[in-house]
């Protein structure tokens, strides 16, 4: 009987994760209607669906991919740590070579990408927005698009597709070439962030590489690139 219980909240589990990932990329997707804001639910539509299928499947807190009190042992295991800060050096890259290519227009479409969103007059809540906003992407896209679909596809097409989706979710208007160069950052720190959480199962950890690179940037762009 229990043993019925369980396949059918996997069973349960499981639809929910296909309806998910699927109004996430249906919503992402609304990036290509100018005048729609549909993709902002995106990432709140997957930490809804994170947490909905967790509680449906009755995951286990050990098997979480949202656990708080193994991140000492997490950060521990092998390759993690070096991970972790490999997007600090891929968005100084992305942008001390978008500078060279494009010069202040990159810098001036960062600029604008990260000021549609977060408030950049005060720096203490400047770097709480960038905590809470890697946060919830991570739970949304690691936690969710990522780590629930890769338990029914293959991981390599979740890792592709969460980082699709990652990437669209960040594209503002402007010159294409710019666009394009920023978008393709967002996308190689996204598959960097999926790595980051298959080795510590745990999207609070890849949360914290993510705010890392966040704040980096952010500090790289307005100290040496005015």
């Amino acid at each position: 009987m229990n043993h019925q219980k369980a396949l059918k909240n996997g069973d349960k589990g499981t639809t929910l994760t296909r309806i998910g990932a699927a109004l996430m990329i249906l919503l992402t997707a609304t990036k290509i209607i100018p005048s729609s804001n549909l993709a902002g639910y995106s990432v709140l539509v997957g930490i809804a669906f994170f947490f909905i299928v967790e509680a449906v499947s009755k995951t286990p807190g050990a098997a979480s991919g949202l656990r708080f009190h193994t991140i000492p042992e997490d950060l521990k295991k092998p390759g993690v740590l070096a991970w972790a800060f490999v997007p600090c050096l891929t968005g100084l890259a992305t942008l001390a070579a978008g500078n060279l290519l494009f010069g202040g227009a990159f810098v001036d479409h960062l600029r604008g990408r990260v000021g549609a969103v977060l408030s950049t007059d005060q720096l203490l809540l400047l770097l709480l927005q960038f905590g809470i906003a890697a946060f919830g992407e991570e739970i949304a896209l690691r936690g969710f698009l990522f780590g629930k679909t890769a338990r029914l596809y293959p991981a390599w097409i979740c890792a592709l597709v969460s980082s699709v989706v990652f990437a669209a979710g960040h594209i503002v208007p402007g010159d294409f070439g710019i666009a394009c160069w920023d978008i393709s950052g967002v996308f190689v720190d996204s598959l960097i962030f999926t790595v980051i959480y298959c080795k510590s199962h745990n999207c609070v950890v890849s949360t914290l590489s993510h705010a890392l690179a966040n704040v980096v940037s952010f500090v790289a762009m307005v100290c040496f690139f005015q």
